[in-house]
């Protein structure tokens, strides 16, 4: 079935990394490259997978509704401005759902009925399918990806102390050590970067 093929095929999807990403909007931003633009278009076509499937119905109104949201995403691409700082999960999503939308939109009533219902779908209400893997996946990678960032936008110390304590499970003493700094002061950076990245993430997490 064509719905079960687009699955297959969102699993060998591999992930990039944000040094990788970043490569390929530079290749397709600054040199026009369009292998740089598939690529891109591909690496995110499960965020087009997860946005479609708060519409959960017949296969083919699914797939008519990816088609519409890839259609989205390409726009987003296109459109994205890679060196302002925003992450572009959180850019492209607002396109593809608007893009579905639109297509319900003029799809008519019958179209529109699924639209309310998926408006109204929550953890409780919604059945679980086959796919769930696929969309904590994305999730999950999109707010690792977040994290990431929040993390870069931090001052360099408080950066320092956050990778050191929860990404190298380095202890507060050898980082005060290397860091030629009290314990006092590497506690006092710890506690500042984690207000910093909790209010950072806080939008993230309203929009999301």
């Amino acid at each position: 079935m064509l719905f079960d093929s687009y699955l297959e095929e969102l699993k060998k999807i591999s992930l990039l990394s944000l040094d990788e990403e970043q490569l390929l909007w530079q290749g397709y931003k600054e040199n026009g490259n369009l292998s740089c633009r598939r690529q891109l278009i591909e690496h995110y076509q499960p965020l087009v997978f997860k946005v479609a499937m708060r519409w959960r119905r017949e296969e083919a109104l699914i797939m008519d509704i990816v088609q519409e949201g890839t259609v989205g995403l390409i726009e987003a691409v296109e459109n994205y401005d890679y060196s302002r700082g925003v992450a572009f999960s959180l850019y492209a999503v607002h396109r593809i759902r608007g893009q579905i939308i639109n297509y319900l939109g003029r799809e008519g009533s019958r179209s529109l009925a699924y639209l309310e219902d998926a408006e109204e779908c929550n953890m409780d209400t919604c059945p679980v399918d086959e796919s769930a893997e696929i969309t904590r996946q994305v999730e999950h990678n999109y707010a690792v990806e977040q994290l990431r960032l929040a993390l870069q936008r931090l001052p360099l110390k408080e950066q320092m102390v956050l990778n050191g304590v929860f990404l190298e499970d380095r202890e507060p003493k050898q980082l005060a050590e290397n860091l030629d700094l009290s314990i006092s002061h590497i506690y006092r950076l710890q506690k500042q970067g984690i207000r910093r990245v909790r209010g950072m993430l806080s939008k993230f997490m309203q929009n999301w």
